[in-house]
């Protein structure tokens, strides 16, 4: 029996499982455009030991993963792979030891691929919906360079506008864009003036991250509670715009720093903190915070985190200046095709020098573009050091309203 029998044979159990009655539990909830989720499935275990596949030896069992994970390589397909990985505990081992992080495959594959450094190469190519009836923003996988009629869901943000800052809730899931939903990845929160802004994961990118106080945390009892999901506020960006005060029309300057991300990271031979799984939330891993905290002291600690950022030796990106162009009278970048309509929004992320030192090449590769090709669509390609996660924060910061950068 050649292998590809096997695979198609293996693909049609799947299919014959399904209908004879698998319970599937959908996880993070990662759709396309058609909204299918394609996402973490967990089975029956009576159902899966009816399979002929429940006894295959290790050895073929590997050789048959590792074939499908190379000829479902591009999406829709690839949820394949994401079904496999979620049959059983073994399975699931098995793929996650086949499936690279995209740094290495340049694909998107699990939810947690949205946490992990891009490819170092090239820049993965994706793109952002923007909802203005409900104040929603969808960032798609682009799976057609011509078109972003179609593509691959990733990640949802939903725009919260409070007396003295703006929000906006990042979710894996399409629908339940909140806090209070298993989905919540992290957030990005503003100052009135829309200057300043801070990317907050909901979990460590490493061991030493340190949690913020948010608004949604109570005390009872003299110990911090969350009243809905134990997630934490670990600040891993830090966004400024320079205040326009003469009113001055030009491109926007934006800096960005990266606290998790050391400025080594854009060298030849240098790594970026990678998470390998979602930890499960825990309140006692939540370290306690001090009862009195001004807002004031807040502000200063983020202003603190921007002055200090190259000093401590953190990743800093700041926007490519554009030229002028003569003959169009307007403000040009090369987006090599990927940007088709001016907008005040677009930009392009390059790391700045480490404490003064002379740029090299790699301070003129473009880490993050953003730009506007439509009504309520843009695209947003990135690339190692930072994920989509960051990426999409650090785009949505572009969005909001901007009293003093105008």
């Amino acid at each position: 029996m050649s292998f590809k029998s096997i695979l198609q044979d293996m693909k049609g159990e799947f299919g014959s499982i399904s209908r004879k009655g698998f319970d599937v539990k959908f996880g993070y909830g990662m759709r396309s455009r058609s909204h299918r989720v394609v996402q973490d499935t967990t089975f029956r275990i009576d159902a899966l030991k009816q399979s002929c596949w429940a006894n295959m030896p290790p050895e073929l069992l590997r050789d048959v993963l590792m074939r499908i994970e190379a000829s479902d390589d591009t999406w829709p397909p690839r949820k394949n792979v994401v079904a496999c990985a979620g049959v059983c505990k073994n399975w699931r081992e098995i793929m996650k030891e086949i499936v690279k992080s995209p740094e290495v495959s340049s694909k998107l594959t699990f939810p947690i691929s949205l946490k992990q450094p891009g490819p170092r190469d090239s820049l993965l190519q994706c793109y952002i919906k923007r909802s203005r009836s409900n104040q929603t923003y969808y960032l798609y996988l682009g799976l057609n360079q011509a078109s972003t009629d179609d593509g691959k869901f990733l990640l949802a943000a939903r725009k919260c506008r409070r007396p003295t800052c703006t929000d906006y809730i990042i979710s894996l899931n399409y629908e339940d864009v909140s806090k209070g939903n298993s989905a919540f990845v992290g957030k990005l929160r503003s100052n009135f003036l829309g200057t300043k802004f801070t990317v907050y994961d909901a979990q460590p990118t490493n061991t030493g991250g340190k949690v913020a106080k948010c608004h949604s945390t109570r005390l009872v009892n003299m110990k911090q509670v969350s009243p809905r999901v134990p997630a934490g506020n670990y600040p891993v960006a830090h966004i400024t715009y320079e205040l326009n005060v003469l009113g001055s029309r030009g491109p926007r300057r934006m800096q960005c720093v990266m606290d998790a991300i050391p400025a080594r990271a854009v060298e030849p031979g240098g790594v970026a903190p990678t998470q390998t799984e979602f930890v499960d939330s825990n309140l006692d891993s939540i370290p306690s915070l001090p009862f009195f905290r001004s807002k004031s002291g807040r502000a200063d600690s983020n202003q603190s985190g921007l002055l200090s950022g190259q000093d401590e030796g953190m990743l800093v990106l700041r926007n490519k200046a554009p030229r002028w162009h003569e003959q169009l009278q307007c403000w040009c970048l090369n987006f090599n095709g990927r940007v088709t309509v001016a907008s005040v929004k677009n930009f392009q992320l390059v790391a700045s020098p480490e404490n003064g030192v002379a740029a090299g090449p790699e301070h003129e590769n473009v880490i993050l573009q953003f730009g506007k090709v439509g009504k309520d669509v843009f695209t947003m390609d990135y690339q190692y050091p930072i994920s989509a996660f960051q990426a999409f924060a650090i785009c949505l910061s572009s969005f909001d309203t901007k009293i003093a950068c105008e």
